[in-house]
């Protein structure tokens, strides 16, 4: 059974608790820090959309199509669907010569409310530019564009999301390549977005982040890619993720020295540069804005050194107050003693 890692209070009493894994490897692939079981494949789903972004720009794509810090950024995002998350997509898409019509996503309303009230409030319809992922589905046709060329790019990129399809070939096989596990024998699934989901280890996982945060172990080409995503996403942290979310937070204030992404059912994975890491997380019972931020939270408050009023922000992320309707402070989230003590020590052997 995996170990407890977050735990609800309510007033000081213990309510409910959360349990799951973690590994933190380098990218040798060497294991710093795992607790639970890191070796049970998971889905990890939209966390690995840095991953499933190289091609876009070791094909070339990006550049050809001069992609800015602010379109590479959505390329890797699960983004909250405001105004400026749908100009960028949309601008993405015009630079192939394409619309939001060849986005094979699906439509759903903005993960931010404001959005949401704001879209009906002019009796509009959320479409496919509203979806969370539709910057790595715009970035999976710019790189169809690169291999294609324009001409016949509709009828070569329709059905993108199949699995068969020659997109998403290159982009399971940049995966592959960064988590260094054979994806042909992996449990597959269908995204929410409709592209093939694999189900992968842990510490295969933060295998794939160690190697985006250093450059290590990746082919040249992909190895620039993950430089050049990574800075976009520090100069951009808004894109990744939108207002009030975990991502664009943490990243606004840490810039490169943090890559982290959410995931769905409680999965997070980060890149730690500085310290050459992959982190990669799951929650056994998917808990993901509370439980899953708290573990990335305390990894990145023991692993990172933090500046000024840094250790406050990471303090407030994995320790959240929680409050009723009335704004009334009924209990908080706090990481365990388990996680707590684990971290702890990792971060003294680090500094010895």
């Amino acid at each position: 059974m995996n170990p407890i890692m977050v735990e609800v209070l309510r007033g000081t009493a213990l309510e409910s608790a959360h349990r799951g894994a973690l590994a933190v490897v380098d990218a040798c692939g060497r294991s710093v820090l795992s607790l639970g079981d890191i070796e049970r494949p998971v889905f990890p789903r939209s966390a690995v959309k840095v991953l499933q972004a190289l091609p876009l720009v070791a094909s070339g794509a990006a550049d050809t199509l001069a992609l800015t810090d602010e379109e590479l950024a959505l390329a890797c995002a699960s983004h909250n669907g405001e105004p400026g998350h749908v100009r960028t997509a949309a601008g993405m898409l015009a630079k192939a010569g394409l619309d939001a019509d060849a986005l094979e996503c699906g439509a759903h309303w903005p993960g931010y409310d404001v959005a949401t009230r704001a879209l009906a409030a002019q009796g509009e319809q959320p479409g496919a530019l509203h979806n969370n992922c539709s910057g790595k589905h715009a970035g999976f046709l710019c790189l169809a564009c690169a291999r294609h060329g324009a001409a016949g790019l509709r009828g070569f990129a329709r059905g993108y999301v199949n699995p068969e399809h020659a997109v998403m070939r290159e982009v399971s096989a940049a995966l592959q390549a960064a988590t260094d596990f054979d994806l042909s024998a992996a449990p597959r699934g269908t995204d929410g977005c409709s592209i093939p989901t694999f189900a992968i280890p842990l510490r295969h996982l933060a295998l794939g982040f160690a190697r985006v945060a250093t450059g290590r172990g990746l082919a040249s080409e992909h190895a620039q890619a993950s430089k050049r995503l990574r800075e976009a996403v520090a100069k951009a942290p808004f894109m990744v993720a939108g207002t009030g979310r975990f991502d664009t937070r943490v990243m606004e204030r840490l810039h490169e020295r943090v890559f982290c992404k959410v995931g769905a059912e409680g999965v997070y994975c980060a890149a730690l540069p500085g310290q050459g890491l992959g982190v990669a997380i799951k929650i056994d019972d998917g808990n993901n804005a509370r439980a899953a931020e708290v573990v990335m939270a305390a990894v990145i408050e023991a692993l990172v050194p933090l500046q000024a009023d840094e250790p406050a922000l990471l303090r407030s992320l994995s320790e959240p107050t929680l409050r009723n309707w009335n704004g009334i402070e009924v209990g908080r989230l706090r990481a365990s003693a388990a996680l707590r003590g684990a971290l702890s020590a990792q971060s003294a052997a680090g500094a010895m």
